[in-house]
């Protein structure tokens, strides 16, 4: 099992089709959010109608890891991307200044009730492709290709956009979604057709029930790992995407580019875990996982620290960033563990329905983490200390904690 390959046919396919589909979705976000803002004035319109476009995949996804524990999940993914360049590509004719609201609405909506039956399908191949170490590794290239494609996508989008505008940019998402599928046509994966004549509502009420009887009966820890996802989620999602920017901007009074260059650290250390992630998956066990979120939280401290120190602004933006860092890199490595375990601990028969649930559980805890840190750093902008140490504490009590669920799922068999 150590030597076996990492990038086989299959896997090769599916990275393939990963850097294509995420660099065309980003570049097209991107440039669709500059589109709106220009014509609206508004940032808070298009971050509505992002909030918006989210609801189809939370709500959704539990049908999608069905569907993709029932049909061949390779076709689903190349049927998938081909109907989101098609949606692209009908905004692409329809569009005009005009309509372009609604065009816009109609087609994150659409990309992302699509999105809802994919995200599942991808993570529950990876199991299907590889077994034991290489799962970990294979999630670890998957989340290098994301953060990568983030990291880049959006200067690439800023140039084609200034260069091109938004009209000619949503061709070359349409491309690359079209290229996303003839990527995967190549992907060959075992499949048993069912052969059961249920109807469709039996089938789905069936499914979620045998799910349900996995997590919460044979599979509890798989449980407590996905509660533990999702409350690093609210805690982390609250402290950098609302946290980091008020406190690089508002609070310390510095420029939108030292806000930049905190997202690109950001950025950087999401590759840097994932590339570790490689190197750790022999070594790491999952007994010790929760040391992971143990340094999460002990990163946050320091960060509050400064803020008690006589200290310059450019100190304490420093002193943050580095934090971020750390704490980015940590969590990154305890995700890709955490979902790989996760995968490892569930029967291909049911993988993507456990994929879909954890999708819609740490999706959940977003919003609720960024409303919730919202109102604390409104309300406690003088005493930002408090926020920074409680939250890195609470996280560090989270991290101690779990160490029992994680030695339990340390001594079961690999399913």
């Amino acid at each position: 099992m150590k030597n076996e390959k990492l990038f086989t046919r299959n896997f090769t396919f599916l990275v393939l089709g990963q850097v294509s589909s995420l660099f065309g979705n980003y570049i097209l976000k991107f440039a669709l959010s500059m589109y709106v803002l220009e014509l609206t004035g508004s940032a808070s319109i298009f971050a509505g109608l992002l909030a918006a476009a989210t609801l189809p995949t939370i709500l959704l996804s539990p049908l999608g890891g069905i569907l993709a524990d029932r049909a061949n999940r390779r076709n689903i993914m190349v049927t998938l991307d081909f109907l989101s360049g098609f949606a692209v590509l009908c905004a692409v004719l329809l569009f005009s200044e005009q309509n372009a609201i609604w065009i816009i609405s109609a087609l994150l909506i659409a990309l992302s009730v699509l999105g809802a039956f994919e995200s599942p399908t991808v993570q529950a191949c990876v199991p299907q492709m590889h077994t034991g170490d290489n799962i970990v590794r294979a999630n670890a290239v998957v989340n290098q290709v994301a953060a990568i494609a983030a990291l880049i996508a959006p200067i690439l989008g800023g140039i084609l956009y200034a260069a091109f505008g938004l009209e000619r940019i949503m061709p070359v998402s349409v491309a690359c979604f079209f290229i996303t599928a003839v990527f995967e046509c190549f992907i060959r994966l075992e499949y048993t057709k069912n052969t059961g004549n249920d109807g469709i509502l039996r089938i789905i009420k069936s499914d979620f029930l045998t799910s349900m009887r996995f997590i919460f009966k044979e599979q509890t820890n798989i449980l407590w790992v996905l509660l533990l996802a999702a409350a690093a989620n609210f805690l982390l999602v609250g402290i950098i995407s609302i946290g980091l920017p008020f406190i690089i901007r508002t609070v310390l009074g510095l420029s939108a580019a030292h806000y930049g260059t905190a997202q690109s650290v950001l950025g950087l250390s999401v590759i840097i875990g994932s590339i570790s992630v490689s190197f750790l998956a022999t070594r790491l066990k999952t007994s010790k996982l929760h040391w992971a979120l143990i340094v999460v939280g002990a990163a946050m401290i320091p960060a509050g620290v400064v803020f008690l120190l006589p200290v310059e602004a450019m100190v304490k933006y420093i002193i943050v960033v580095l934090s971020t860092f750390v704490l980015q890199f940590a969590a990154c490595i305890f995700s890709i563990f955490a979902l790989s375990i996760i995968q490892q601990k569930t029967p291909n028969e049911l993988i993507g329905k456990i994929m879909a649930y954890v999708a819609t559980i740490t999706m959940c805890a977003q919003p609720l983490g960024q409303m919730v840190y919202g109102v604390l750093f409104d309300n406690f902008s003088d005493s930002l200390y408090l926020i920074l140490i409680l939250t890195g504490l609470i996280t560090c009590i989270i991290g101690i904690s779990s160490k029992r669920t994680f030695s339990n799922l340390d001594n079961q068999r690999v399913i």
